[in-house]
């Protein structure tokens, strides 16, 4: 047998047959229909509830779309609690968050990856190891130290501790890393600080990491409850997850209509970020995936 027969005999064997192709394809297909309607089902729900009288709420078989839509359910929302105080708080405090961490992590992520300085990996391993350490280990002495800056039950009690992210540095150096050095190089032959090489050079191709870590710091931030829990007292100072609880009454006692209709004007800031953002958000996760 020739050597051109048995190359072609084991491309045979190893290049799968076009029908175990569309079989693999398909199965892969619905296994992704499947993942996005265990996501997308219980909006729909909350959606569908909320448009439903609180008698209707637990009807089985569950009725997904209204023959009688009570939109009513949505401006009993604002009367029953200042939404829109929650509203602009979870605003204030989720803007400042999101445009923070873009500039520390990004300097510091360009700093780790581009700028060379006496303990570099040490400290980035520190940063790293702050990635282990759960919320719940650290919120007291956060308190003690909020206490003695006189930002209790104050918003700024929210946004100062989450200034600077070990996540976002990773990921904006994971980026950076893959950078032509020669950019950095021809900055400097033209008499260019490291500021300026930063900001007019590498700023302006790194948006779509940018773009991705402010969608997921926001989605983090906007719907955030343990933290605003434990900080903010007052009801004029609640975020909106934390106000939103307040629908249910003291002892759950509210309509569940209602409830999930503020749970629905809550998600919308969400989505609409992820749809203007969706352009960047896959290539800027995949960023250094392959260094």
């Amino acid at each position: 047998m020739s050597t051109v027969s048995k190359a072609r005999k084991t491309n045979k064997a190893i290049i799968p047959h076009a029908g175990t192709r569309k079989i693999w394809r398909g199965s892969g297909l619905f296994l992704l229909i499947l993942i996005a309607a265990a996501f997308v089902l219980p909006i729909l729900w909350a959606v569908s509830t909320s448009l439903r009288s609180p008698a209707d709420s637990f009807s089985n078989p569950p009725e997904w779309i209204p023959l009688a839509p009570i939109w009513s359910n949505y401006t009993a929302v604002f009367q029953q609690v200042p939404l829109a105080t929650f509203f602009l708080n979870s605003v204030i405090v989720t803007g400042l968050i999101v445009v923070l961490q873009l500039i520390t992590s990004t300097m510091s992520g360009y700093a780790f990856a581009l700028v060379r300085f006496k303990g570099k990996q040490s400290i980035f391993a520190i940063v790293l190891a702050t990635l282990m350490v759960p919320a719940q280990t650290t919120i007291i002495p956060i308190f003690i130290m909020i206490r003695y800056m006189g930002l209790a039950d104050n918003l700024g009690s929210l946004v100062i501790p989450a200034v600077g992210g070990a996540f976002g540095t990773f990921l904006m150096r994971q980026y950076f890393l893959q950078m032509p050095a020669e950019l950095a190089e021809a900055g400097r032959v033209d008499g260019a600080s490291h500021f300026q090489i930063f900001a007019k050079l590498y700023v302006p191709i790194a948006l779509p990491p940018m773009a991705t870590l402010a969608v997921l710091n926001f989605s983090a931030y906007w719907n955030e409850f343990f933290r605003p829990l434990v900080f903010l007292q007052s009801t004029n100072t609640f975020t909106l997850p934390v106000g939103l609880v307040s629908l249910q009454g003291s002892f759950g006692t509210g309509s569940i209509s209602i409830v999930l209709a503020g749970v629905v004007i809550a998600l919308i800031p969400s989505i609409a970020i992820f749809l203007l953002a969706q352009r960047y958000f896959v290539e800027g996760i995949t960023a250094g995936s392959f260094r």
